[in-house]
């Protein structure tokens, strides 16, 4: 067995992060091959990219047979819907028991099933993202024949790729379904303009990327359209704006033109800088009755209607270890939106959001007084040396609320949060493998997991939300 051999296998069940599982026989046994975005009951080919001394990684080159369990889906098949076509409840089935699997291997939880609360699905199954960036190639690759082609594309990169693009002729089931069912009009309009899309190979050409938020609360868009400096002479951008105008009317709120000149495969340049061509530089959201206005670099929960139960469900959490009127820290807090939720909840208690990026910070301050919520306070800081630098809050922190990014709490800051010696932490994890990384070094320190939930962020991926209650042990 080499790397880059491909191989035929069936997968038999489902790993923690969408890893399908399959076996396969050798002259020393059976051995595990793991094969991402695979399902249950499938045949499939797939190259070897990965060796280890007990098990093979793999990438999917291409589905021979379909699962038994799999489903007709209306919409087109998008790369980033790899379990799409099966049932939800099947979907939801796999994230919860791996889930709770894991927090009992790795996080040693002990009694992980009787701990856990309940599992929160998304209101919406589909078309329920706010965010999507679809890419542009001078490479397509052809769904029905499995080619590359020389040819102008718009759309998903092709799985296990970074210069290959499947063109999206229609809606693909995640994002706004008039948005999808029109983007080829617009690819259309910019192959037709003869100017070259990005060759990644070459790193060279113009259209680069096209991404899109959405506001469900005021169902608009901003359009935030990337491309490089090369060719920019011969770009008509006045009537690729009135082609927007034309396709999306009043749903725009506004449009963005990036420059983008790095050779790397990012939306936000490095070297390069946005303009407003058209409208506001924001959307507005509607969370819990309170209102956030959204930039395009802004961090914000892709699936708004869930994110409302996940915060729900962290709000009760917290209201049933604090009372009102204690101080409740807000870590890793962004935009604030956590900080300002439980302030509207606990109007007597004084809440402290903290964050490193001063623009988020900064952000958050401007919505806490358009919502008019005042016992909110934030700070632009480094959350492991907070308190060195804002003595005055030690020791009369009662609740932590941490959220932090996929790659979890660094070690440092971890133990800089423990020596907060708080009473009570509510954890939110939108990984839970490395909130079970996290657990155990917080049970260690004298923390004990009371219950917790897990929250369906994103139907049809591998992803689950966590939400964890923590106590201080007497």
């Amino acid at each position: 067995m080499k790397r880059g051999e491909i191989i035929q296998l069936e997968i038999e069940n489902l790993a923690f992060g969408g890893k399908g599982i399959g076996r396969l026989e050798t002259e020393n046994g059976k051995l595990v091959v793991f094969v991402n975005n695979t399902i249950p009951g499938q045949l499939i080919k797939c190259r070897i990219s990965k060796k280890k001394k007990k098990h093979i990684e793999a990438k999917l080159v291409e589905v021979l047979k379909s699962s038994e369990n799999e489903v007709e889906r209306p919409f087109q098949t998008i790369p980033g819907a790899p379990y799409s076509s099966l049932p939800i409840e099947v979907q939801e089935k796999y994230k919860k028991d791996n889930s709770i699997s894991l927090l009992s291997r790795i996080g040693k939880l002990q009694n992980a099933d009787q701990k856990f609360d309940e599992f929160i699905s998304s209101p919406d199954r589909w078309h329920y993202r706010n965010k999507m960036e679809y890419s542009f190639a001078a490479i397509r690759y052809d769904l029905k024949t499995g080619e590359e082609l020389d040819e102008f594309a718009l759309g998903f990169k092709h799985r296990g790729t970074w210069w290959m693009v499947e063109n999206l002729d229609k809606d693909g089931g995640l994002f706004d379904e008039e948005f999808e069912n029109k983007l080829h009009k617009i690819r259309m309009f910019c192959e037709e303009s003869g100017i070259p899309p990005w060759h990644a190979p070459k790193r060279e050409g113009f259209f680069r990327f096209l991404t899109v938020r959405k506001s469900f609360f005021k169902d608009q868009f901003l359009i935030n359209l990337v491309t490089s400096s090369s060719h920019l002479e011969e770009f008509n951008r006045k009537a690729f704006i009135e082609l927007i105008l034309q396709l999306f009317g009043k749903r725009v709120a506004g449009i963005i033109h990036t420059l983008n000149d790095d050779i790397g495969d990012r939306v936000q340049p490095l070297q390069g800088a946005s303009q407003l061509v058209y409208g506001e530089n924001f959307i507005t959201e509607r969370i819990l009755g309170l209102d956030f206005e959204i930039k395009m670099e802004s961090f914000f929960q892709t699936n708004p209607k869930s994110a409302e139960r996940l915060y729900k469900k962290g709000i009760e959490y917290l209201n049933e270890l604090s009372s009102d009127g204690d101080f409740i820290f807000d870590l890793f807090c962004g935009t604030g939106t956590i900080s300002q939720l439980v302030a509207k909840e606990m109007p007597k208690s004084k809440v402290i959001g903290v964050d490193i990026e001063r623009s988020a910070i900064e952000d958050a301050m401007k919505s806490a007084q358009s919502n008019g919520v005042k016992n909110v306070e934030f700070f632009a800081a480094d959350v492991g040396k907070f308190l060195l630098e804002h003595p005055e809050y030690a020791d009369k922190i009662d609740s932590i609320i941490i959220d932090p990014p996929r790659a979890g709490i660094a070690p440092k800051s971890l133990k800089r949060i423990i020596k907060l010696n708080a009473k009570n932490l509510v954890y939110i994890s939108c990984n839970p493998a490395t909130l079970a990384r996290d657990i155990e070094v917080l049970q260690d320190s004298g923390y004990q997991v009371n219950k917790y939930s897990l929250v369906d962020q994103f139907p049809h991926t591998s992803h689950v939300e966590a939400v964890v209650q923590f106590s201080k042990k007497s």
